[in-house]
């Protein structure tokens, strides 16, 4: 998997996306480099990035508010799909790239992804 890629386009679209699907796509980023992640659930990891990456999209992600809420949709299906290999360590890896991106983040935005796995 191209991390650089992943990352490079979230700096590339830090204040659109959002601390949630930021903090979301790390945690993905960082499950699938984990050892302890299976093959099928990095295939999960993988088209769930892979539906954020591509070009063709369910609503567009210019149009305001609403074009990356359908991304969040499959990133967080992704997340619940995969959350028994979203260890500490994971979260402390994802937190950290997280605030090297964005310096102001609101703790509860976190706190809201963390609860639903």
């Amino acid at each position: 998997m191209k991390v650089i890629k992943i990352l490079s386009f979230i700096q590339k679209r830090v204040k659109s996306l959002g601390v949630r699907l930021i903090y979301s796509i790390l945690l993905m980023v960082y499950a699938y480099q984990s050892e302890r992640t299976p093959l099928w659930a990095r295939r999960i990891i993988i088209g769930a990035l892979a539906y954020l990456l591509s070009p063709i999209d369910g609503i567009p992600d210019l149009t305001p508010f609403i074009g990356f809420t359908d991304d969040l949709g499959i990133i967080s299906f992704g997340l619940v799909s995969i959350a028994c290999y979203i260890n500490n360590e994971v979260r402390e890896k994802a937190k950290t790239k997280l605030l090297s991106l964005i310096k102001d983040v609101d703790e509860n935005e976190i706190l809201a992804v963390d609860a639903k796995l």
